[in-house]
């Protein structure tokens, strides 16, 4: 028997209230009652084997591009521009533009940038191991990942603090306050793009061995690439990927402070670094939910949703769901067993760039445990609302200061 998405009985759950935390008792009762609720942006898919179905049904398509009109924003260059980047995309373009981005991430392309990766980490660690304190996103987890993203992209190191600014203001397009940030989002939109097209003007005058090189190459020679893809796609690589990187880097701190038998196991092993990786995005990702879009009528998994329903899978709930992971509390040894999580997305929209942000945070990770074995967390800090896009604003710790 098939029910009707509209008339479900599933539990209600406010994703738009700042108060709310997908990772609450409540996300985890709905869980228990069935696969879906309700919430303020369509339904939830809460369970794993469900949320692993959904990510790879090509009945469904990526949902972010209505994000934007969700939340009371109906025009303007933002809206302009998130309708374009790949994240918005589906069909022909959105498989052509991840085609011509795709040689970037290569696995054997990030290897080589990894002792660079390496160096930028002890600098940052050097800075504030003989302190005994450190605030973490400023002092780390934002300059790490923006000089990393200045080395993917080809861009000077020593700008990395302009780039992380607008990169911090446009990155609040992800959170649900997104119609009262507008003014901060466009502003950085408008930075951040005059300085890509600084850059594209470059390369096609001095072209180098960099990402935005091989993207001139790729537009100036047959077409494939238009220069406002270009210049879109790259302001998208900017931002994107420095923020994500960011945020979960404070988001996996925070999980393994929790499990202070953890942080302590990656100190003394770094080989379990990737490990580390895999266990904080299954617990506490900082893409809270994957959003998808009904293209037609359809049943799923006995329930029918009109063609334009959106789903959000709900990363946290799905990546503990007990069902799949029968024992969810975090265990680095175990992570290899584990069912993979989801806070990469999945399917043809699966994050372009999971190896970057996997490789740059294991070794960001171990060195940081290394570093401070017995760091606590030194006040609440500064969070975002745990919807949306989430992560620390600022995150104080302390620890016996080690000499350098």
């Amino acid at each position: 028997m098939t029910a009707d998405a509209g008339g479900t009985g599933a539990m209600f759950l406010d994703l738009a209230d700042p108060a709310f935390d997908t990772t609450s008792e409540q996300v985890h009762e709905a869980r228990e009652a069935d696969w879906l609720a309700r919430t303020s942006y369509g339904f939830a898919v809460l369970r794993y084997e469900e949320a692993n179905a959904l990510l790879t049904d090509r009945r469904f398509r990526q949902g972010n591009a209505r994000w934007p009109e969700q939340n009371g924003v109906t025009g303007g260059p933002f809206l302009d521009w998130w309708q374009r980047v790949l994240l918005s995309l589906d069909g022909d373009d959105h498989a052509r533009l991840r085609r011509l981005l795709m040689p970037a991430f290569k696995r054997q392309a990030i290897l080589a940038m990894q002792p660079r990766f390496v160096e930028i980490a002890e600098d940052l660690v050097a800075g504030f191991a003989g302190r005994g304190q450190v605030e973490l996103i400023a002092e780390f987890a934002e300059p790490y990942s923006a000089r990393i993203l200045c080395l993917l992209l080809g861009l000077p190191e020593e700008e990395w603090e302009q780039v992380a600014h607008w990169a911090d203001d446009l990155g609040r397009s992800f959170g649900i306050a997104v119609a009262q940030d507008l003014p901060l989002i466009e502003a950085a939109l408008e930075g951040l793009t005059g300085y890509v097209e600084a850059a594209v003007d470059d390369r096609v005058a001095h072209p180098r061995e960099d990402l935005v090189s091989t993207l001139v190459q790729a537009h100036a020679e047959d077409g494939r690439l238009t220069r406002d893809e270009l210049v879109v796609g790259l302001v998208f690589l900017a931002f994107a990927g420095m923020e994500t990187t960011r945020n979960q880097i404070g988001l996996a701190v925070q999980t393994l402070l929790r499990h202070p038998d953890q942080w302590r196991l990656l100190g003394e092993r770094p080989d379990l670094g990737e490990a580390a990786v895999e266990e904080v995005m299954r617990v506490n990702p900082t893409v809270t939910w994957v959003t998808r879009e009904a293209t037609v009528d359809l049943e799923f998994r006995g329930v029918h949703f009109p063609a334009g329903s959106i789903l959000q899978v709900l990363s946290h709930s799905a990546g503990t769901d007990p069902r799949a992971v029968p024992e969810p509390a975090v265990d680095l040894t175990a992570a290899r067993e584990r069912a993979p999580h989801l806070g990469f997305g999945k399917g043809v929209h699966h994050c372009l760039g999971h190896f970057v942000a996997r490789t740059d945070m294991a070794v960001a990770l171990p060195m940081l445990a290394r570093a401070m074995p017995d760091a606590v967390a030194d006040g609440p800090g500064e969070w975002l609302p745990v919807s949306g896009n989430t992560g620390a604003l600022s995150f104080p710790i302390r620890f016996s200061a080690t000499a350098r």
